[in-house]
């Protein structure tokens, strides 16, 4: 082997059809060292063996599809931070979503352009840690913004079922950032919830009552007090919302923060400190923090906002009650938050009030 040959940056194609081989191994031999493999298990032995520059790898292959090549890829300290750039005849939007949570730096389809492989390829090679971070960046700001966008309108359609409207979601978000930056400066050890993990908190807020949609309307309308069974029913949407969510996140395959801490809030968020709430009657630090958080916000909102089946009450009411509840609804050191945050929670709930632009 030439030294002109070695010197060349490396490129492991995967594909299982031979044809797509030839095609991308013409494009990219006078530029590249190009190796090839026809299947995931010989992707991931050649990979391992001698760890390439960039992987171009196809999705649908028998055996072992290119989402478990990459998961093995990212898993393996002698290849986690090679480039990964998928090149597949999938096109829908949850598949790239599905690649890029993955670990994927680029999603393209088929059939392939020369020009742009090739761009693409250079692009990467040229300054890998340059490109790959620009790429997080740029594409966990997209994704991030169409996550948010969909969320809010889901939770808004389980929302507005029971009277309540999209604001409230945008309140509740507002409440749980506020107190968890109050958190972070009084309480809580150092590092223990930095902004990522305030992020994902407040990012998981919107989907708390997620399960509503499986509850007749005529329950959630219902104006006078609910029978033992309504309640039963009600009651049933925490379990039913994050089983939808943990099935929906099986489906895809991947295990991401953000659905771990909306699994735990959905659950949650109704337990009660004393251990008297549902679905599983946690008591106290059991119930995680994020569900502890969710339950004072909504909570307030839901004392200071009027309902189909209740009229609203004034801020210093809703601060009372909630003070009168510290310890037995509430986790004490969270009702001191709010105490030193109410002028944040009134301010919030006149800035977000139902039918207000924001």
């Amino acid at each position: 082997m030439s030294a002109a040959t070695i010197s060349k940056p490396t490129v492991l194609a995967v594909d299982d059809t031979p044809e797509n081989l030839d095609v991308l191994s013409n494009l990219l031999r006078d530029s590249y060292r190009v190796q090839l493999a026809a299947s995931g298990a010989k992707a991931l032995q050649l990979a391992f063996d001698a760890p390439p520059d960039l992987v171009l790898l196809d999705i649908m292959m028998p055996g072992m599809d290119g989402y478990e090549v990459l998961s093995r890829l990212k898993a393996d300290p002698r290849t986690q931070t090679t480039p990964v750039i998928f090149l597949t005849a999938m096109s829908r939007p949850e598949d790239e979503e599905r690649g890029l949570l993955l670990g994927a730096v680029d999603y393209i389809t088929k059939p392939i352009s020369p020009p742009l492989h090739l761009k693409v390829v250079a692009d990467v090679l040229r300054d890998k840690a340059a490109y790959l971070e620009s790429e997080v960046v740029r594409r966990t700001r997209d994704m991030r913004s169409i996550q948010e966008v969909t969320l809010v309108a889901l939770a808004s359609l389980a929302e507005t079922r029971d009277g309540t409207t999209s604001a409230h979601i945008l309140r509740t978000q507002n409440y749980v950032r506020s107190l968890c930056m109050d958190l972070r400066e009084t309480l809580l050890p150092a590092g223990e919830l930095d902004e990522r993990g305030i992020d994902l908190i407040v990012q998981s807020v919107p989907l708390h009552d997620i399960g509503m949609v499986t509850v007749p309307e005529a329950i959630l309308r219902k104006p006078g007090r609910l029978t033992d069974d309504e309640f039963a029913r009600v009651k049933r949407h925490t379990r039913l919302g994050h089983d939808a969510l943990d099935a929906s996140q099986q489906r895809l395959g991947v295990d991401a923060a953000f659905l771990r801490c909306a699994k735990e809030i959905v659950l949650a968020h109704h337990e009660r400190f004393d251990g008297s709430g549902y679905p599983d009657g946690l008591r106290g630090h059991d119930i995680p923090l994020s569900a502890r958080l969710m339950a004072l916000a909504d909570a307030y909102d839901a004392l200071v906002t009027p309902r189909i089946y209740r009229p609203a009450v004034s801020h210093d009411e809703a601060v009372a009650t909630i003070f009168a509840a510290s310890g037995t609804l509430f986790d004490p050191d969270i009702v001191a938050a709010f105490d030193r945050r109410r002028d944040d929670f009134r301010a919030i709930a006149e800035r977000y009030a139902d039918g207000e632009p924001g």
